[in-house]
């Protein structure tokens, strides 16, 4: 497989797929939603059980005329819906859970539930994003900018698991994840660049299969080979980075939304650690946005 390196090429792949994947979308009441889930059909590699009010539903057109591929469960109560889209996900009755219209903390109720919830015992819930800029010439992942505010050792490195996981799905045989920080530098300081440290020898040491893991570098250094050569940093990563891992929630968010806003990236993420895909975008991302990361959750979906 050719490593994907844009959007436009994810879709390609996916229309390969001889099964549509089946999504559970919990409150899809809006009109960038309904344009993620209409043109994923067009594009013939997904189906959708909506769950929530048929009410309201119903005044989305675009949708109608796929009944082949549209089902609706009424549930008024966005709790409810939840819940019983996460039952389904446990009942395999879908391989995929999307968010809709309801609040993300709603949503992340049902999904870590205890007893009946999506994340298994001792596995971590984080978020992993993937960016196509105009200006970079391959797609860059980075994580993360959503859910760990402060991930510990263990954390990152599951963390990078993920993200490994995930590059190989797009076809990039050997990652190459640069861990960010303001600086080169390790210092006592800043506690997550000595975690970087041990991430670094473990990855030398093979703990993470083929792939090129360096750091601390900034994002700078990580992505432009011709900034590294001007600070003398000889570096693995060679200005190529795959995958972007950042050291708070701050940084991660605040490049999520400064590449969209002023480098008008286009972008999509998921949550990993869940039994199933979770599509979990802002009530506000676009409609494009929120097809990018269907498709991101149907190519991860086993």
């Amino acid at each position: 497989m050719k490593p994907i390196q844009n959007f436009s090429q994810l879709t390609d792949h996916l229309r390969t797929f001889e099964q549509r994947k089946r999504v559970v979308v919990v409150c899809p009441d809006d009109l960038n939603t309904e344009y993620a889930l209409a043109r994923a059909i067009e594009e013939g590699f997904a189906e959708f059980l909506l769950i929530g009010n048929s009410g309201v539903l119903a005044k989305y057109t675009r949708l109608a005329k796929y009944s082949e591929y549209v089902k609706v469960v009424h549930i008024e109560d966005p709790e409810k819906a939840a819940i019983e889209a996460v039952r389904i996900i446990h009942e395999k009755k879908a391989d995929i859970l999307m968010k809709g219209i309801i609040n993300t903390d709603v949503l992340l109720r049902a999904i870590l539930d205890k007893d009946k919830g999506l994340l298994p015992s001792g596995e971590i819930l984080t978020h992993l994003a993937v960016m196509q800029i105009p200006s970079y010439h391959k797609l860059l992942f980075f994580s993360d900018a959503a859910v760990i505010p402060r991930p510990t050792l263990q954390q990152r490195i599951e963390m990078i698991w993920y993200a490994i996981h995930a590059c190989h799905t797009f076809g990039i045989a050997q990652p190459r994840i640069s861990l960010i920080h303001c600086t080169e530098k390790v210092s006592s300081k800043f506690p997550h660049s000595l975690d970087y440290v041990n991430i670094v020898e473990l990855a030398e040491a093979g703990e993470f299969g083929d792939v090129i893991i360096d750091g601390p570098l900034d994002v700078l250094t990580s992505c432009e080979r011709e900034s590294a050569e001007i600070k003398g940093i000889a570096s693995p990563i060679e200005g190529e980075a795959d995958v972007l891992i950042f050291p708070n929630i701050e940084t991660g968010n605040t490049f999520y939304k400064a590449m969209t806003l002023f480098a008008k990236a286009d972008v999509a993420g998921i949550l990993q650690g869940p039994i199933a895909p979770v599509v979990l975008t802002s009530r506000s991302d676009s409609g494009l946005s929120k097809y990018n990361s269907l498709a991101m959750a149907c190519l991860a979906s086993k």
